[in-house]
């Protein structure tokens, strides 16, 4: 990032916060993810009556620890995750206990991706993935309405063109 003579970077939280429809997109994502183990097993405690306390049983807790989480989890997930972008780099963060700052600076990025699954089609959703040359990979930013989403790969786009490539 350009720095002059004697500037400091102060690493800030990003400004900007993911839509609230994210909320219920990691809600459904995470009960649909407790369902494949969940149903199996109740359907097979229905089937097979020898077995029935020792299939349902694992079924009513995983789906009881599934719904908790997904009531708890995605709530965590949305006052933690922030993204911001500069004329000088895109910057998200994400995590609570284990916080991952990622700052892709302008001249390092190489492409700009906008994903919508069929799941975040229904919510009204998308991902922005930025793709640099870094070890670490890409830098995602996901829950974004998709408008949103397809505006900010636009102005990605238009800053990444009229940005020199680094020579370092």
């Amino acid at each position: 990032m350009p720095q002059g003579e004697g500037e400091t970077v102060r690493l800030r939280p990003p400004r900007n916060t993911l839509n609230e429809r994210a909320v219920g997109w990691w809600r459904a994502q995470w009960l649909l993810m407790t369902a494949v183990p969940v149903v199996p097993l109740a359907v097979l405690g229905a089937l097979v009556e020898p077995a029935r306390f020792w299939l349902l049983l694992p079924a009513a807790v995983l789906a009881a620890a599934g719904t908790a989480t997904a009531v708890l989890f995605p709530l965590w997930w949305f006052r933690t995750h922030r993204w911001e972008v500069t004329e000088d780099a895109v910057y998200v963060l994400t995590g609570f206990f284990w916080q991952e700052w990622r700052i892709a600076p302008m001249s390092r990025i190489q492409t700009v991706d906008t994903v919508r699954g069929p799941l975040e089609q229904l919510f009204r959703l998308a991902t922005v993935t930025v793709t640099t040359a870094s070890a670490k990979g890409a830098v995602r930013i996901e829950g974004l309405d998709h408008q949103v989403a397809a505006d900010l790969a636009e102005r990605l786009t238009r800053i990444t063109r009229d940005t020199p490539g680094d020579a370092t």
